[in-house]
């Protein structure tokens, strides 16, 4: 798989929803989107750009050429933002245990 089909069902999976409910926001079939995750096919411009939009994700991120992601919090309440960032900052302590610089 792909950065590409693995980033599309990451996002997918983070939103909760199927293939099928993808393929309908899209304007695809659920084999179309299954293909996009098993990096069979690649969508065209017109579907990229849907994409992006709806996962808030920049093109470069969704292609592999960018590792940025922007985490939009401004409809979460302030308790709601700690937790994510906690969560965050967790996960980094983890890998830089896992993977310590040399």
């Amino acid at each position: 798989m792909s950065i590409f089909g693995m980033r599309l069902k990451t996002l997918r999976k983070s939103k909760g929803i199927t293939q099928d409910e993808l393929a309908e926001i899209l304007g695809v079939s659920k084999a179309t989107v299954s293909r996009y995750e098993q990096a069979a096919i690649y969508p065209s411009a017109e579907v990229l750009i849907r994409l992006c939009r709806y996962f808030s994700v920049s093109a470069d991120y969704l292609l592999g050429l960018s590792d940025k992601i922007e985490l939009k919090l401004s409809h979460l309440k302030d308790d709601q933002i700690v937790i994510i960032l906690s969560v965050i900052n967790e996960f980094e302590k983890l890998n830089e245990l896992e993977n310590p610089a040399d």
